[in-house]
């Protein structure tokens, strides 16, 4: 019988997906700050509605926040705000696409810090199933950005490296915070607790970085309310998404989520193949075989 975090997480990368295309859409309307805060502006009211529903309809009690879970939210929430601002930031280096594929070690950093913060453990198949998948990633990224192996060995010690590695890192803290948030309310219910976790957290986003906006980007507001149709339609793709996230992270190990979530780059590969016609190279279909891989290994071994 298949664990309902599996299919969740497939349902999260699709939605992730789709946010995505429409964030690049809006990308020629707002500014970097606009597009990313109207996943947080235009989510919000959806996520608190969710948690009403589930209360109302669904019967379920409201969890009873405490200082940790409030902790957990603000740091899950800065941090990705933080991996957002740095990863922009990388795109204005000359040799960002070394620092774009370090911070595609996220899914590592992810076990990693959950170990350390939370003390979830993985299995040895999960490792280096965990393993591969890093691996095939960074091949993917490394296909899709034409930089050589030497070049990322070289490139280690460099600026763009170092952003992009703290921007993965900063990446993997939001999604073990967010676990930590969920955890911490030690509610009956992991979709209540993951539901409320994701309510609070896109609240405290939604006001930090509006006040951020508000002295340093005005007229980016304004924008972001007068582009209302096409960021309506990011914030519910991403509040649904998130959603999704959410609840697979409260019901299983961060990392086997993320490992697992990495199906999304199989979805714009398969697009890209068979839709769009573009030609796969050896370093593509090395990283999208290593993936697949690790993706049955976790899924059908562990």
């Amino acid at each position: 019988m298949i664990e309902f975090w599996i299919p969740i997480t497939i349902a999260a990368a699709f939605f992730q997906n789709l946010r995505s295309a429409l964030q690049k859409h809006l990308k020629s309307q707002l500014t970097t700050a606009g597009a990313t805060y109207v996943r947080f502006f235009y989510a919000w009211p959806f996520a608190i509605f969710y948690v009403w529903g589930l209360s109302h309809w669904g019967g379920l009690a409201l969890p009873q926040h405490n200082n940790i879970f409030l902790l957990y939210c603000v740091l899950g929430g800065a941090t990705q705000i933080l991996s957002t601002a740095l990863m922009v930031w990388m795109f204005s280096f000359r040799n960002f696409a070394v620092g774009t594929t370090y911070s595609k070690t996220e899914i590592a950093q992810v076990a990693f810090l959950g170990l350390i913060l939370l003390g979830d453990t993985l299995t040895i198949t999960a490792v280096v199933a965990i393993a591969i998948s890093l691996g095939g990633i960074m091949a993917l990224s490394a296909a899709q950005t034409r930089i050589t192996v030497s070049a990322l060995f070289s490139g280690m010690t460099e600026k763009a490296t170092l952003i992009g590695l703290a921007s993965g890192a900063f990446l993997g803290a939001s999604v073990v915070f967010f676990r930590g948030a969920s955890l911490a309310l030690n509610h009956e219910s992991a979709v209540m607790a993951a539901a409320f976790a994701l309510a609070v957290s896109l609240v405290l986003q939604t006001i930090v970085m509006g006040v951020y906006l508000l002295f340093r980007e005005r007229s980016t507001l304004v924008d972001v309310i007068r582009n209302w149709r096409w960021a309506l339609a990011v914030g519910v793709a991403g509040v649904l998404g998130s959603i999704c996230w959410f609840t697979a992270f409260t019901l299983q190990n961060a990392a086997y989520v993320r490992a697992l979530g990495q199906i999304e780059l199989i979805f714009t590969f398969i697009a890209s193949f068979f839709f769009f016609k573009e030609k796969t190279t050896l370093k593509e279909l090395f990283g999208i075989v290593a993936i697949m891989s690790s993706i049955l290994v976790i899924v059908l071994v562990d």
